[in-house]
C-alpha cells in the first residue's frame, strides 16, 4: 500500500497525525518511532528557522508563544523549497489573521520588516551611480528623469511605530515605542541589509520613484502629504546605501 504525498505531509508536519498506514523503513519493518523522530526533527528545524527568521517577534512572543505559533504555521504552510533561510513568506499574513493575536496588532507590519531585511540580504546586487553623476546633472534635466533603485531596496510603511518596536525587541536599553506611525527605508550598502527610518514625506518620494515616475513627480507626492518635506536626508540614505543605479533622462 503506498503512501499518498498529501497523507505523508499530514502527518509529517501535526504529531497528533498517526504515522501512515504501510510507511516502511528500508528494512521493510512498520516505521512507527523512526517516523515520529524524524517528524520531530522536521517541527523543530522549521521551528528554529521561524526564531532565527524572525528574531524581534519571537522576543515580543516569548520562547512558548512562538513555539505555539510557530506549529500553527507549519502545519498551514509547509515549505516550498529545501532553502530554510527563505521559508517564512506567509508569517506576517498568517499573524494578523490569527484571532489569539489580534490584540498586538503590530506584529504582523514588525514580521513584514524581518522579513524585508532578509529578503534585501538576498537580494541580486547592483552597482550604484555616484553622487557626482547626480551633481553634473542639470537641474532641468534632474526633475523629469527617472531614477532606477537597487534590487535590495525594500520599503515599508505601517501604522505602529514598527522601526522603535522592532529595535525595543533586540537591543537592550532601547528606548520604549512612540506612539505614531513609522516608515522605513532598507539598503544593502555592504553585505549587510541596514534598516532607516524615513521622515514624512520621504516613502511617498521613494515609492513614487519605484512606480517608474520621476523626479519631479516623486517630490509632489511627497510635498503632498508633508508640505514640508526635506528631499536630502532620504537622497543622502539612498546614495549612501547604494540603492540608486542608475538616471534615466527624459527623451
Amino acid at each position: 500500500m503506498r503512501v499518498s504525498e498529501t497523507e505523508f505531509r499530514a502527518a509529517l508536519l501535526d504529531a497528533d497525525q498517526p504515522v501512515p498506514t504501510g510507511l516502511h523503513d528500508s528494512a521493510a519493518r512498520p516505521a512507527g518511532c523512526r517516523f515520529d523522530v524524524y517528524r520531530n526533527n522536521v517541527a523543530a528545524s522549521l521551528t528554529d528557522a521561524l526564531h532565527e527568521g524572525f528574531p524581534a517577534i519571537s522576543s515580543l512572543l516569548g520562547k512558548t508563544n512562538m513555539d505555539g505559533v510557530a506549529g500553527l504555521f507549519l502545519r498551514a504552510h509547509p515549505p516550498r523549497t529545501p532553502r530554510l533561510m527563505l521559508y517564512g513568506a506567509a508569517f506576517p499574513d498568517f499573524l494578523a489573521g490569527l484571532e489569539q493575536l489580534a490584540h498586538l496588532g503590530y506584529l504582523a507590519d514588525v514580521a513584514r520588516l524581518e522579513l524585508a531585511l532578509r529578503h534585501a540580504y538576498h537580494a541580486a546586487d547592483a552597482t550604484p551611480i555616484t553622487p557626482e553623476r547626480l551633481g553634473q546633472t542639470a537641474p532641468e534635466t534632474l526633475l523629469t528623469a527617472r531614477l532606477t533603485l537597487a534590487p535590495a531596496l525594500r520599503l515599508l510603511r505601517a501604522p505602529w511605530p514598527i522601526h522603535d518596536i522592532w529595535r525595543y525587541a533586540l537591543e537592550p536599553g532601547a528606548p520604549q515605542p512612540r506612539t505614531e506611525p513609522q516608515d522605513m527605508l532598507i539598503t544593502r550598502p555592504d553585505f549587510d541589509p541596514a534598516p532607516h527610518l524615513l521622515p514624512p514625506g520621504g516613502a511617498a518620494w521613494i515609492a513614487t520613484l519605484q512606480a517608474g515616475q520621476s523626479w519631479s513627480a516623486a517630490e509632489d507626492a511627497a510635498r503632498t502629504e508633508a508640505p514640508d518635506f526635506d528631499l536630502t536626508p532620504v537622497l543622502t540614505l539612498l546614495l549612501q546605501g547604494g540603492a540608486i543605479t542608475d538616471l534615466i533622462p527624459e527623451r
